[in-house]
């Protein structure tokens, strides 16, 4: 009898339902991948100016706000990790057959709040069902897996958005998403996400030690278990800002050029962000399967010193007229730091949270994005 391949081994060694997340995310960020990085430059093309690209965006994240912190409550209140995903996947698709033709402002704008309604639903249902898909994996571990299928999804999407922009077809990137969302919704209906939490008690429970400690019998506008989360928050809140300005501005950025490095072709931009992005694809997993081993406070701190010299570094590029060779160099401590916070801080909220709050917990973790 012929042996296993390594890779199908190594793949096999997960649990099904961890490995079912896995090729949700896989295809959920291979669509997102073009349209994080690409949406900016598509529509300075069309002489938006930089103002109103960031105000969609901006609105983007305000209707996700309120999104997330629903869908947190809902799902600590015992509604099913499935049925945000499924919900996730329409209006995703209705915001990509928006966005693919949009020529105004109005059309933009429509398109992102459909997104970012799209994106409250999906972050804390899917990063609740790790934890709960992991079986006797760690989480740390479970978390590596999933980020790792995240990196090289958006990876693979950016790859795509920047071929589109070679071949002049970039609005395609919205095509390959709907087409991404369409099959999570397939996958996620013919297997659900494993989800054997216990339902909500009714209010009228009487509380017990366990309730005391957290479980879903705690009342709403119990905040206590909130108060160990919050320099988890702070830490996550520095670090993704910086992330967000590396999707949204970055882009941008390059193409305009700084005080003294020269602008770049829209191709050649889209080529260093995906550039970046392989170089993420290649850390996530040996990064995260070594901080998994660690303490988290170990985990977030050496991201933390790897998105200071990235930034730096892209910050001293603009006053060089070779500052392209420096943020070249700034991609290697920015992919590091990504791929060392990105599952150390999801671990760090589970460890944080009780149980019976870590839908709402995910919401706020999401909302730092």
């Amino acid at each position: 009898r012929a042996a296993t391949p390594d890779p199908l081994r190594w793949w096999n060694q997960f649990p099904p339902a961890l490995r079912n997340v896995t090729r949700l995310r896989l295809l959920a960020s291979t669509g997102a991948g073009g349209v994080i990085f690409m949406t900016p430059l598509i529509f300075h093309a069309i002489d938006f100016s930089a103002s109103q690209v960031g105000s969609g965006l901006a609105v983007s994240a305000l209707i996700g706000t309120l999104i997330r912190l629903l869908c947190g409550t809902l799902l600590d209140r015992g509604l099913r990790c499935s049925w945000p995903i499924r919900l996730t996947t329409l209006l995703a698709i209705a915001g990509d057959l928006i966005l693919i033709q949009a020529d105004n402002y109005s059309g933009y704008l429509l398109g992102q709040l459909m997104l970012g309604s799209a994106a409250g639903l999906y972050w804390p249902a899917i990063e609740l069902a790790v934890p709960l898909s992991c079986g006797s994996v760690p989480s740390g571990r479970g978390y590596a897996l999933v980020r790792s299928a995240d990196a090289l999804g958006i990876g693979c999407g950016a790859l795509i958005g920047t071929l589109a922009a070679i071949l002049g077809i970039l609005r395609i990137i919205y095509g390959v998403e709907a087409i991404c969302m369409a099959a999570v919704l397939i996958l996620i209906s013919l297997y659900p996400l494993q989800d054997n939490r216990s339902r909500h008690l009714p209010d009228s429970a009487e509380p017990t030690d366990e309730d005391s400690n957290g479980s879903l019998s705690d009342g709403p506008l119990t905040i206590s278990w909130l108060l160990p989360l919050l320099p988890v928050l702070a830490v996550s809140v520095v670090a993704t800002s910086l992330l967000s300005l590396q999707q949204s501005a970055l882009p941008l950025d390059l193409v305009r050029g700084g005080l003294s490095r020269p602008g770049l072709s829209e191709t050649h931009s889209s080529a260093l962000i995906a550039l970046q992005l392989i170089l993420l694809v290649s850390l996530q997993w040996p990064v995260g399967r070594w901080l998994a081993d660690r303490s988290v406070r170990f985990g977030l701190g050496i991201s933390l010193i790897g998105f200071s010299i990235g930034s730096a570094l892209i910050a001293l590029s603009s006053l060089f007229t070779a500052g392209t060779a420096v943020v070249l160099i700034a991609l290697l401590p920015m992919a590091f730091a990504q791929a060392a916070f990105l599952p150390t801080a999801t671990e760090a909220v589970i460890e944080e949270t009780p149980p019976g709050h870590r839908g709402l917990a995910m919401a706020l973790f999401s909302q730092c994005f």
